[in-house]
């Protein structure tokens, strides 16, 4: 991690809600706050709904906000020109969840890489974007000869590499990873994993990494962010929150993950989670997670837990976390 000062990306009090029929509001993204510094890996979990796709996207302009801003080198991601935008979609890029959906089928490999190359004339000619294709697809670990292929021919996790080659098509400083291994085989999420580490360590990359699997987060995130709901739970240290979660919601998380000794995995406690996710649209006063916490009290049922100090770079939003 480089100097703890240097922030790239700045969020304070990011609102994204989507209209869901007449009247009624999906608070996607519900005034959430926080930093992400240069060259550091901002690890973001939660359960499928809980507004981390959302949260990334917003941040990277493909959605508008709501309310709140979002601030990329001190400039705000939603209020920038033509100029500033075309700039900025050269340093902020996204490697997209499935690699089924997100490749055009109907476009060759080379073609799909060499979009932003194009887009951003940053090459000579066609042989430098053949040679600069080439090259991306040898740095991604695949061959280079693929360019003259389509994506139908490849493995999820080929596709995959073939995305990522296409985010580092235009040098990025910063990459949105929203669940980049979620719909691959387990044997090939490792690689990937490794291969975006190894890019980062390369290339000085500054990632948010979107994932549910909360042991893979822990090991590519230097910060991990707990959502629910559309809420910041709990955000600190990756070694902190695994070694000491203090929102209840980040212990029952951590509690579902496997240990690979049976025999400690026979003897662990788990915290199981009752009730059922509350609707986006109407979700519930004060705390959002009161009614699946085992220590709410008639506090959390009236007031909302604001995100606060709980040790050193460690912050909760629970009123039990005093």
């Amino acid at each position: 991690m480089t100097d703890n000062t240097e922030y790239l990306l700045e969020v304070q009090g990011l609102k994204k809600y989507f209209k869901a029929g007449r009247k009624k509001i999906l608070k996607a993204v519900d005034d959430v706050s926080f930093c992400i510094r240069k060259g550091e890996t901002l690890g973001v979990v939660g359960e499928s709904g809980c507004g981390k796709t959302t949260c990334g996207r917003t941040c990277l302009g493909i959605y508008e906000k709501t309310g709140g801003q979002v601030s990329y080198r001190g400039r705000d991601v939603h209020g920038m020109d033509r100029e500033e935008r075309r700039i900025f979609t050269k340093q902020a890029q996204i490697i997209f969840q499935d690699p089924y959906a997100s490749l055009d089928p109907k476009m060759k490999v080379l073609n799909i890489v060499a979009e932003g190359i194009r887009a951003h004339k940053m090459a000579a000619d066609e042989a430098d974007i053949k040679r600069r294709v080439e090259s991306l697809l040898t740095t991604v670990g695949l061959d280079p000869a693929y360019g003259s292929r389509y994506v139908h021919e490849f493995s999820g996790g080929q596709r995959q590499r073939i995305g990522i080659a296409r985010a580092l098509a235009v040098e990025p400083e910063f990459i949105v990873c929203d669940e980049p291994i979620s719909a691959l085989d387990v044997s090939i999420q490792a690689q990937i994993v490794n291969l975006l580490e190894r890019l980062q360590r390369e290339r000085g990359l500054t990632y948010m990494f979107i994932a549910h699997d909360l042991s893979m987060v822990k090991h590519i995130s230097d910060r991990v962010m707990v959502m629910y709901l559309g809420k910041i739970m709990e955000i600190t240290t990756a070694d902190q929150l695994y070694a000491a979660p203090r929102h209840p919601y980040t212990q029952a998380l951590l509690s579902a993950i496997p240990i690979p000794d049976p025999r400690v995995e026979a003897d662990k406690v788990r915290i199981r989670m009752e009730g059922e996710i509350p609707s986006p649209i109407d979700p519930p006063e004060g705390c959002r997670f009161q009614n699946r916490c085992p220590h709410a009290a008639e506090e959390c049922k009236n007031r909302e837990p604001v995100l606060q100090k709980v040790g050193e770079e460690h912050f909760a939003a629970c009123h039990m976390c005093r």
